[in-house]
């Protein structure tokens, strides 16, 4: 089993995507930690994830934008689990949707609060536990607004932007430290997330946005196992040394990483840049 021994914590684990990483990990052999807001759901995700596990499985209801909670998270990874060697931060919300100058900023900055800074605060708490570890890993989730613009949906395209960012500079910070950082891009997931753009309507998200998300409903949009197997890779020793990297499951051939190691320790690929005008063909401003 890929991750014999391992410990992990997945965050917003109570469903879809994070319960399917969460659900992974531990066939694979790795005891998990999982948590969520919703007490109900975090049960019954528990008692799922159990009857496939090989490992030990538990539970905590905690909120990642608050630091009480994660600090409570950190104290149950250390207890139930002995320690920590892989952290998946999947917790997220789209946020409100509409205009800028229209949507509730209450909820725009409860969404960078829980976007942004609940994942920044769940590494810089969770670190301490990391650093004991043969070879810890850090698993960033990321939306789409990390690579492109997202009307209407502000607060969802700048939380992932910088949650990208900030997973390329820390993995800076711990390149000596044996710890591997890494985003991954799971695709258009078919997800309550995607049924709360369809409720909103294209008066709230945009025309185009609506239409997008009506077509992905109809054809399925990517398969959950897509993102689970790239995090099962990035959490496991096959992908030791890759790390600053925006990975995405379903376009990039990350099965293929680990052969081009050394390429990919000295290379800019996969990572945000700036474009600039000769790299379009253009000769002007570069």
């Amino acid at each position: 089993m890929m991750l014999a021994g391992k410990r992990a914590v997945i965050t917003g684990a109570s469903q879809g995507l994070g319960q399917k990483i969460a659900t992974r990990f531990a066939k694979e052999g790795a005891d998990v930690l999982i948590c969520a807001r919703s007490g109900d759901d975090l049960k019954l995700a528990e008692q799922q994830i159990r009857a496939e596990a090989h490992g030990k499985v538990a539970a905590k209801v905690a909120s990642i934008a608050v630091e009480a909670d994660v600090r409570s998270l950190v104290e149950e990874a250390s207890g139930k689990l002995g320690g920590l060697d892989i952290l998946v931060c999947n917790a997220g919300i789209y946020g409100p949707k509409g205009p800028i100058d229209e949507l509730d900023w209450a909820n725009w900055v409860e969404a960078i609060q829980i976007n942004l800074l609940g994942t920044v605060l769940c590494c810089r708490l969770f670190l301490p536990l990391l650093r004991k570890s043969p070879r810890g890993k850090i698993i960033l989730l990321s939306g789409g607004g990390a690579t492109k613009p997202l009307p209407f949906l502000s607060a969802y395209a700048a939380s992932p932007a910088g949650v990208v960012r900030f997973g390329e500079t820390l993995a800076g910070e711990l390149a000596a430290c044996g710890i591997d950082v890494n985003s991954v891009a799971p695709g258009a997931l078919n997800t309550r997330m995607l049924q709360e753009v369809l409720d909103a309507g294209p008066e709230k998200v945009g025309p185009a946005f609506y239409r997008a998300a009506m077509e992905q409903r109809e054809k399925g949009g990517t398969p959950l196992d897509a993102g689970a197997n790239l995090c099962l890779y990035l959490a496991s020793d096959e992908s030791n040394g890759i790390t600053g990297k925006l990975i995405s499951a379903t376009w990039d051939p990350w099965r293929e990483f680990a052969e081009h190691r050394q390429d990919l320790a000295k290379t800019d690929i996969y990572t945000l840049r700036r474009i600039i005008p000769g790299e379009r063909g253009l000769s002007w401003g570069s």
